[in-house]
């Protein structure tokens, strides 16, 4: 269905009242759809068990088991051949298609997708479920604006509604899905796109509330607050995490670089390779195995000796990169958190033990840990800061996940460490991404906030060199419309309203943002 130009100016007028329902409905299916696969990876990791305590007893039963990995490789590689966008995590992928630079099929994503994942759960592979719950949630977005028939602008508010919707029904984090889908996803903080996104987010969590509960999904006692003595702590430990989390990043890309240099890998032999080393972990150190969620448990109980801790961290970092470097369907979010919460509780058993630290903090680093890593990593502070409280229940931490956050920021700006979803996007779009048909003339209308000092704050439209392509419609300023002229003035804080054919969405958003915020 194309839409002209008048029905799109005149629809956006009433565009923040119909999000609100459109935001209700993706909450409501979306969250239902992530609800079933965080419960099938539930099972996942219970059969998985009892398939290791079975297979372990007897030689001829571990043969047995890595012949069934390899079946389940073969499956899952084919599912990435016949739909190569559910590799990875699949935000990627999602940004994107915001970026209008690609475009998923979102009836082929959802079953591939929830099965890839779920095998590769069952597997043993170490990845998480959040990348494929906003995926998934997304997709949810694009498929009911499709059935809708919204145009492209719209479908873009509901992909950043189903982004919420995942993750806040992944991880019972409402706050933190409305805040990852705006800071990561979506790039801009609009009123209209703010409101519909929380009506999605708070919907889906209702929704998986109502079926799993509402503990947080660590459960670990904080004990008191960390004394302000303790705060250098903090900053050095900010400063491992910023190294550590740039190194992170160049080596996952490294990894994935090295599986596309071997001629004979492809989307199928590749997979064979973290999927053996799933079996032979199996039998060996099974505590690597799947998201980790384990592995913060034994951290935090303090069932962990310093060099069994150290070693843990070393083989899981390797054996999360040769998984996700694969191309296997499963995010990094869960594993990157798991990485940084032992990375906390080493540095903390080494205050213990070297500067008479009290025990009792070792667990505050832990989960100071977990946030500065997510934010040298995906470089989202606010997503991470959020995401832990609300993972933990603890709001007792805020100062502290602050300055952690900060100083770990900081550190991987410095060390030039891109972050890691832009990254695999330009990874992906150099490889094997879909780009927009050519021949598309449906118009799309795009949205970005005038930061201070850039390019567009305090200047007059027609000083302005806009791009080729770009027609700028409307200023919205403090909830009001602003028709813009050759001498009305932008301010900073003005949501720029531009329109563009599709077929240049991509470039146009690319430059537009240069001009709003450089």
């Amino acid at each position: 269905m194309k839409h002209d130009t008048s029905q799109m100016i005149k629809r956006e007028e009433h565009l923040p009242v119909i999000l609100i329902g459109e935001g209700l409905l993706v909450g409501m299916i979306g969250g239902l759809i992530v609800l079933a696969y965080r419960i099938a990876l539930k099972y996942a990791g219970k059969w998985m068990d009892e398939i290791i305590t079975f297979a372990g007893q007897s030689p001829m039963r571990m043969a047995g088991w890595l012949l069934v990995l390899m079946v389940l490789a073969v499956l899952v590689g084919l599912l990435v051949r016949w739909e190569p966008m559910i590799s990875g995590s699949g935000i990627p992928q999602l940004e994107g298609e915001m970026a209008g630079k690609l475009s998923q099929k979102w009836w082929r994503v959802l079953p591939a997708k929830f099965a890839g994942g779920f095998l590769s759960l069952l597997a043993g592979l170490s990845l998480g479920r959040e990348g494929p719950s906003i995926q998934l949630g997304a997709m949810t977005g694009k498929g009911i604006s499709k059935l809708l028939k919204r145009d492209r602008t719209e479908e873009k508010f509901l992909l950043t509604c189903g982004a919420s919707a995942g993750l806040s029904a992944a991880f019972h984090a409402p706050l933190a899905g409305v805040m990852f889908s705006l800071e990561e996803v979506h790039k801009n903080f609009s009123v209209s796109v703010l409101i519909s996104v929380m009506t999605a987010s708070i919907t889906a969590d209702y929704i998986s509330s109502q079926f799993i509960g509402i503990e947080p999904v660590f459960q670990f006692d904080i004990g008191n607050v960390l004394p302000q003595n303790y705060y250098w702590m903090i900053v050095v430990l900010g400063v491992i995490l910023g190294c550590f989390g740039a190194f992170y990043n160049w080596f996952t890309l490294t990894v994935q670089a090295m599986y596309k240099k071997v001629s004979w890998l492809n989307e199928v032999t590749r997979l064979l390779i973290p999927f053996t080393l799933a079996g032979i972990f199996a039998f060996t150190v099974p505590e690597l195995l799947g998201s980790g969620h384990e592995l913060i448990d034994l951290m935090t109980d303090h069932k962990l000796l310093l060099g069994g801790a150290i070693f843990l961290l070393a083989a899981k970092f390797v054996f999360s990169a040769i998984c996700f470097g694969s191309g296997a369907p499963g995010g990094i979010f869960f594993p990157l958190l798991v990485l940084g919460a032992l990375t906390g509780g080493i540095f903390g058993m080494i205050g213990v033990n070297y500067f008479g630290m009290d025990p009792d903090y070792i667990n505050n680093f832990v989960l100071l840990a977990m946030a500065g890593y997510f934010t040298a990593i995906v470089r989202a502070p606010l997503t991470g800061i959020i995401l832990i409280f609300e993972m933990t229940g603890s709001v007792s931490q805020m100062l502290s996940l602050s300055i952690i956050s900060i100083v770990a920021y900081i550190v991987a700006t410095l060390l030039k460490s891109d972050p890691i979803y832009e990254s695999l996007l330009e990874r992906l779009l150099a490889g094997r991404g879909e780009r927009k048909e050519e021949g598309s003339r449906e118009k799309v209308l795009m949205r970005q906030s005038v930061m201070f000092g850039s390019a567009a704050a305090d200047h007059e439209v027609g000083e302005i060199q806009w791009p080729d392509h770009c027609l700028l419609v409307s200023i919205q300023r403090s909830g009001r419309e602003i028709i813009p002229r050759g001498n009305t003035m932008i301010r900073a804080g003005d949501v720029l309203v531009t329109m563009t054919e599709e077929q240049y969405a991509g470039e146009m958003h690319d430059e537009v943002r240069e001009i709003c915020e450089e």
